[in-house]
């Protein structure tokens, strides 16, 4: 059997950064070692600083754009004419920003004839794109590689920064010299972004954190086009629950005692962390994506029935006047499949807008009309909606790792608020990112408990 292969043991404090990477964060003081409590208490806490919000707030009433407690100065600022004269940054770090922002600018046309995407979507993708940039190769678990950290920290920051310029006005007070007092309308960020972004970059932070620790591991890993002249590699893939159209991916692997208890240990708490930080991105991901706009044109797709949506079978059941439970319909329908458990989504919530827009339209028939059908027709179409909707919760529940519905991808694309698609792109990464983790660490500790089973 190979010996563990050796990590690179060179520490972050022996890496000088460029001065572009002095623009970086610093989140070094979050470990993965931390609590579950203290993981939900440290994002949980960016929705109780009141009291600095307003001491910050009267600090700066008259400045026009107030920036986000904590964050650095906007990027854009810092990449200056003046500031690259000074620091003399590396040409070809200065024409990647240059050509990524002109992108952006272009809305991804680079045509110039305005038949671009709006500026929501390209901000989108270029998040989308960094991520399968910087994470598209990683398949095991280990630091990331020093250029790549540092490109997700330069370049989010760069995307990130726009963030500070969302504001929203509220009325204020201003005292004159003169002792009269004048109501001035003041900036402030805007809610959505002042509470989920900093709780994003500390979910960031973590993530980086996890892999990092990976240095000096009880396991190695061997690659299946390296190991193609032995039978060592598919003896370990016979071990492990990796489906065989993941057969290119590198097979975890351990000494024939298995893992010691400390590192077993250690690797279920990193399990533990990582997980509670991927529901936190979901939860995030998914209030976001409630609060975008239904686009017009998935409305004018519905079925005029939601029972032609659901079939009958699953019509039936939800419209017993008995006690409802999704868990058991979801027993019956027996989905085995990703895929099948997409397409009953896709139905569901389909189905569940329907019913929604016949109730709403229910309501807004004459006073006798009303009287007439609202116990009839109106509440049936808000009892259906209501149980579709437990139903869809349900059914992503037992399905964590499900793609995004259509109309999730609907919203995303025909998207304009450029807040929401910066916070919706942000965490669907994180999300993608904390629940691959989560895998790799499952692998391993699967790796292990066959070893053991074996021995016994």
């Amino acid at each position: 059997m190979d010996s563990p292969s050796t990590c690179d043991e060179n520490s972050e404090t022996d890496f000088h950064p460029s001065p572009e990477d002095e623009l970086d964060r610093s989140n070094a003081d979050i470990g993965f070692s931390s609590s579950i409590d203290r993981t939900l208490s440290s994002v949980s806490s960016f929705s109780e600083r009141s009291n600095e919000q307003s001491s910050y707030y009267s600090h700066n009433k008259l400045s026009p754009m107030c920036k986000l407690a904590g964050r650095a100065s906007p990027v854009l600022n810092k990449l200056s004419m003046k500031q690259h004269v000074d620091r003399k940054p590396a040409d070809y770090e200065l024409e990647v920003i240059k050509e990524k922002f002109s992108k952006l600018l272009l809305g991804e046309d680079m045509s110039g004839s305005g038949k671009g995407v709006c500026a929501a979507v390209a901000i989108s993708n270029a998040i989308t794109n960094l991520y399968a940039t910087v994470f598209g190769s990683c398949h095991r678990l280990e630091p990331l590689p020093l250029e790549k950290k540092s490109m997700w920290r330069r370049e989010m920051d760069c995307l990130l920064s726009v963030c500070d310029y969302i504001v929203e006005f509220f009325p204020s007070s201003q005292a004159m010299p003169d002792g009269t007092t004048l109501e001035v309308m003041a900036t402030r960020p805007r809610s959505d972004i002042y509470i989920n972004l900093p709780a994003l970059e500390k979910l960031d932070a973590m993530l980086i954190e996890i892999l990092d620790s990976f240095r000096k591991t009880e396991f190695w890993y061997l690659d299946e086009g390296k190991q193609s002249f032995n039978g060592s590699s598919k003896s370990f893939r016979r071990v492990t629950h990796r489906n065989e159209d993941k057969w290119w991916l590198p097979v975890p692997c351990i000494p024939d005692t298995g893992l010691p208890e400390t590192a077993r240990k250690e690797l279920q708490q990193k399990r533990d962390c990582a997980n509670q930080i991927h529901k936190a991105a979901m939860a995030i991901n998914s209030g976001i994506l409630v609060e975008m706009e239904v686009p017009d044109s998935y409305l004018a797709a519905l079925p005029k029935s939601g029972r032609t949506s659901v079939g009958d079978a699953i019509y039936r059941y939800m419209s017993t006047p008995d006690q409802f439970s999704p868990d058991n319909l979801l027993d019956c329908l027996a989905i085995s499949t990703e895929h099948e458990a997409l397409e009953t989504a896709d139905h569901v919530e389909a189905a569940m807008y329907v019913w929604r827009r016949k109730a709403s339209m229910s309501h807004s028939k004459s006073s006798w009309d009303m009287v007439k059908d609202l116990m009839a027709d109106g509440d049936k179409n808000v009892l259906l909606a209501s149980r579709a909707e437990s139903l869809l919760l349900c059914l992503k529940q037992r399905f964590p790792s499900l793609s995004q519905t259509t109309l999730d991808t609907s919203k995303i694309q025909y998207n304009k608020d450029v807040g929401q698609a910066i916070l919706e792109s942000y965490s669907r990464v994180l999300e993608s990112l904390a629940y691959n983790i989560v895998s790799w660490i499952d692998e391993v500790l699967f790796v292990d408990e066959s070893a053991k089973t074996r021995q016994d």
